[in-house]
Formats: structure tokens, sequence, C-alpha cells
């Protein structure tokens, strides 16, 4: 795909006078004026989500900033905060890591001028399971003993339950300190639909994007628990693989044995999952099969939804969503935001049909 010469040409005529029923010849010459000297926009794309796609946003806003001359800005609030803004009209897109609920899929539908919202899987992830204990960089852990660490019924490292699983491990005798989002995040929720896939018996909380327990240790954000981990010995969380940094992290047992997470891994259950029952050409949402029985898939996986409209009151913002998640769907996005610390796997060329089929839909 050529950036420059696509995605710069559709930002340009976001700045067009739209709705004329004919043009005089002398018209059409002044818009491929307008048109020539308008390939660089200064135009403004505002959106907020998720902030395990930071690092991947980073590197699309810059490449596509750069070549479009749109300005893209991202917040990270969170991926609660980021569906609430855009249903409000706050920010032109969101991104979450958790799909939209059919609540709010109705009020996503209202602002888009009643038009069902685009919710397109463009952010493949491994969550990883990150712990802080010196000189262990790697452990062996089941679907049942994650799920007991988090729940607080396995409470010390040395328990047998994990040196079990770890006989060449030195495990101290040291307190585990679980540590979970504080925020509403949809890692949070991703962890808990595999906990309780994987885990059915020990993991009896209903998966939501809060945390079902009180009295834990917490932090707001991928980088909050993350930090809190790094400067606790002890401690565990689970957060967006590719901002675990140094952590130690943990192999969970897929199909009878222990894999740990890659991109490809992650990859390789979205591949062999199917659509949710809600689907739709617009909403790509898919209904991962998390309970570790796709060989050499990883389980604990995160697809984060880049969430936006077909129409839009300002035909800009039409024109500007539309270049923008074509270039972040494209192979050049997609390897852009790998190589700059985003930890994604690439989506497959079939759901990127998917995702440019959606995009021919918006208006604009």
């Amino acid at each position: 795909m050529n950036i420059k010469r696509g995605y710069a040409a559709v930002a340009s005529l976001a700045v067009l006078t739209l709705g004329l029923a004919a043009c005089s010849s002398a018209d059409s010459k002044n818009n491929e004026e307008t048109k020539s000297s308008s390939s660089k926009s200064t135009g403004t794309l505002n959106g907020s989500g998720a902030s395990s796609q930071v690092n991947a946003q980073q590197a699309w806003r810059d490449n596509f900033t750069k070549d479009s001359g749109v300005v893209v800005n991202y917040d990270p609030t969170g991926s609660g905060t980021g569906r609430d803004q855009f249903i409000a009209g706050k920010v032109a897109f969101a991104g979450s890591d958790s799909m939209l609920k059919p609540e709010e899929v109705k009020k996503a539908t209202e602002r888009c001028s009643g038009q069902e919202p685009l919710e397109l899987p463009l952010y493949i992830s491994p969550i990883a399971v990150a712990f802080n204990l010196d000189g262990v960089k790697s452990l062996n852990l089941s679907a049942d003993v994650i799920a007991k660490i988090f729940d607080g019924k396995i409470t010390k490292w040395n328990d047998k339950a994990i040196a079990d699983l770890n006989k060449d491990a030195k495990l101290p005798d040291l307190a585990i300190i679980p540590v979970n989002r504080a925020d509403k995040s949809g890692t949070t929720e991703n962890f808990q639909q595999y906990l309780a896939a994987a885990a059915p018996g020990s993991w009896t909380h209903k998966p939501a994007d809060v945390w079902p327990r009180t009295g834990t240790q917490s932090a707001e954000k991928t980088s909050g628990v993350v930090n809190l981990v790094k400067s606790t010995q002890g401690a565990v969380t689970y957060a967006d693989a590719s901002q675990v940094g140094e952590l130690g992290t943990a192999a969970v047992e897929v199909s009878g044995e222990f894999l740990k997470y890659s991109p490809e891994a992650a990859a390789k259950i979205v591949d062999g999952s199917a659509p949710t029952k809600d689907a739709s050409e617009r909403r790509l949402t898919v209904d991962l099969k998390r309970d570790g029985s796709i060989k050499g898939a990883y389980p604990i996986v995160m697809v984060s939804y880049l969430i936006g409209c077909t129409e839009y009151k300002d035909a800009k913002d039409a024109a500007n969503v539309k270049a923008y998640f074509s270039y972040v769907a494209s192979k050049e996005g997609q390897e852009a935001a790998s190589k700059a610390k985003g930890g994604n796997a690439p989506i497959s060329d079939t759901l990127r049909g998917k995702v440019e089929s959606a995009l021919k839909q918006i208006k604009g």
C-alpha cells in the first residue's frame, strides 16, 4: 500500500466542499488545485482507549502523520473510558481490549447517526503472566494454579502446586502478591475469560472489565501494574506482553505441554476461533477459544478493537478515520506496530480483507 499516495489523498478529500450536484469546468479546476495544495492536511483526528495499544498507536500515529499530514492524538485512558468517550462523541474513534456490550452497541449506533458502529480487531497480543522473583525468569503454570494464585488460594511461591510444575526452580518461601488493574480494563476481562474457560472449577467469578475481588494490590493502566510489580518482590500480574520488560513470565499449559507466549502463538488462537453470535460485516468480533485445547496456540490472548463510525457529522472525520484505520490494517501498519515494541501478532490476510470491506462503508 502506498501510504503517501493513498492516505494523504483520502485525508485531503476531507477538506473539499461536499454535496455539489454539478461542477463547472472552472470549479473542477479550482477543486484540483485545492487537492494539490492540501496533500499535507493539517487536520486532527482524536481517539482514546486501551492502554495496551500505546506502543502500537505511537508507531501508527507517527507513520500516518508523516505521510498524510493528519495529526492523530491517542490518549491511553483505558478501554472502558475510551468506549465511553467515543459513545459521548468526545473522540472520533476508540481502542478497546473488550468488545462493545449490547447496551453500548445501541448507544454507539445512536452516536453513529443510526448506523451500526465499526468494531475491528486490529491489535492481537498475548497477555503475559509476569512476576518479580530474584533468580527466576520463567515458570510453568497451569490454568488451575494461575486461577488459585489470583483468587488468593495459593499464597506462597514455594507452594507444592507450583513446585510440582517446576522441579528445577529455586522457589523462595515468599508471599505471593497478586496485582490487578484498578481501572476498567479490557485486559482484565480477557484474562478472566481465560481463567473461566481453562479453569472453571477454580475461577468462579464472572468475567468483567473490573476486578472481582476487593482488598487486593492494584494500579491503574498497564504501566501502573507493571511498575508496581517491578518494585515489589513476590508480586505477580497480568499485562500486555509488549510492556512487561525484564519481568519473569509464565509458560502456560496447552494440550498437555507448557507454551511460552509469542505473537505467532497468539495469532493461532484467533485463526482457530469463530466469530461471536452477534458479529456482522461491520462488527468483526471474535469468540476466542481460550481453554488451551488448540495445540500451539497461546490461550491468554487479547484481541483489541478499533471502534469508529461509518457516518460522522464532520466529513473530515469520516475521511480521516477511513484513512487511518486502512493504514493500521495494512501489512505495513501491522508490521510497524510489531517492530515498535507493540508485540502484536499481525492480522491474517483473510481478516484484512474483511476489515477492508467494512471500511468501504464509511461515507464521506
